[in-house]
């Protein structure tokens, strides 16, 4: 083997030593543009509203807190008014006889 062959051989052996080296991140490639969306859009989709509108100014009071706070203690807890999350049978489309077999 020639000097000219051993340094060409220890020059490119050296690079590709080297370049196991190299530190690459994967925020800093140009196509991972869209890293982390999916999970972006599955914390969006848990949000119902970004930007409530309330009526009044929204004021913590200490007392009634507290009273709260004491209720669950005693195990007195106010049970909240109920509210409805679906209006069964407003709306439509479709069959309103129920079709189908009947539950057993």
């Amino acid at each position: 083997m020639t000097i000219k062959r051993s340094i060409a051989v220890a020059t490119t052996t050296a690079a590709v030593l080297l370049a196991g080296c190299a530190e690459t991140s994967m925020y800093d490639r140009p196509g991972d543009t869209k890293f982390g969306d999916a999970n972006r859009q599955t914390m969006m989709a848990q949000v119902v509203n970004p930007d409530p509108v309330h009526e009044g100014d929204m004021v913590a009071n200490g007392e009634v807190a507290a009273a709260a706070v004491e209720r669950y203690r005693t195990d007195s807890v106010k049970q909240p008014a109920g509210i409805r999350t679906t209006d069964i049978g407003a709306g439509g489309g479709g069959d309103s006889s129920g079709g189908g077999s009947p539950p057993q």
